[in-house]
């Protein structure tokens, strides 16, 4: 019979051996069944962060101040290659975007992350059919500012043309100023000549319209230039420097968008791993001294 100091000496070592297994086996089980998603902190941020909130609030706040002066000034135009001329006797109208630009879609990318799942245009339709987006968080006021002041909002998204109707009676729901007798929503297919490029779109209403403003969260809503290298996107942003803040307003979007696919050079054929790796080649890492 072992001796009591034996004893005890062999109970303290299955009791730190019992304790060990216990601190390490959940960390053990999550490093085994937590998900790894590229989506993760962005949607978070998107959908519980005060920081996000209040970036896009300050962006509404710098948009009314913005129309008020376009409202002033008859010259003023955010699309001057696109006007015709005599365009200051037009009535004035504001181009924006919907998705992550006037619609918060987080529930949707809240979803590809629980359920590990990635983008697929049939359940995109599925959702926007399920009218569940919900508005930007100083969306509403600032666009019915505008519609008080008799600027009509013309809504140019790459929804497709089949999910008009739920995306109409969404934004009704929520209480978005609508174009009356004028079709305001402006979609991706509605006409034959309207691809995912936007300017087309953009042309259309700037031939009957002064554009006041042009809002959204991705190059590609304001130029059709927005599918180049990385490269070639900041030759853009620098070609156009003076717009931005001025009558182009930028919203954040680090869900998705053409800065992400930029860096993969558009191919999504590649491998998600592959995709991934190009990203990461892209980054310009600080190195720390040996």
């Amino acid at each position: 019979m072992p001796s009591p100091i034996v004893r005890l000496s062999t109970m303290s070592a299955l009791t730190l051996s019992l304790t060990a297994a216990c601190l390490a086996g959940p960390a053990m089980a999550q490093d085994a069944t937590v998900p790894q998603n590229d989506l993760l902190n962005a949607t978070l941020w998107m959908e519980t962060s005060v920081e996000y909130k209040a970036t896009v609030s300050q962006l509404f706040t710098l948009a009314k101040l913005q129309l008020d002066a376009a409202l002033a000034d008859a010259d003023w135009t955010a699309v001057s290659d696109k006007q015709p001329e005599g365009y200051a006797d037009l009535p004035v109208a504001i181009i924006t975007d919907l998705d992550e630009t006037m619609l918060d879609n987080g529930n949707y990318e809240a979803s590809l992350v629980t359920r590990g799942t990635d983008y697929s245009s049939k359940e995109w339709t599925d959702y926007v059919n399920s009218e569940t987006s919900t508005a930007v968080p100083g969306a509403l006021d600032f666009l019915n500012y505008a519609d008080s002041k008799g600027v009509k909002i013309f809504y140019v998204s790459n929804r497709k043309a089949i999910e008009k109707d739920g995306t109409v009676s969404n934004l009704e729901a929520l209480g978005f100023p609508m174009g009356g007798n004028v079709d305001t929503v402006l979609l991706r297919g509605d006409k034959e000549e309207w691809t995912s490029a936007k300017e087309s779109r953009i042309d259309y209403v700037a031939k009957d319209y002064r554009v006041l403003l042009l809002m959204g969260d991705n190059l590609g809503d304001f130029t059709d230039k927005a599918d180049g290298s990385i490269a070639d996107r900041d030759a853009v942003f620098d070609e156009t420097a003076d717009h931005w803040g001025h009558d182009w307003i930028m919203f954040p979007n680090p869900e998705y968008g053409s800065w992400e696919s930029a860096a993969f050079g558009g191919d999504y054929g590649k491998s998600t791993d592959q995709r991934r790796q190009d990203k990461i080649d892209a980054l310009d890492p600080w190195t720390p001294a040996q």
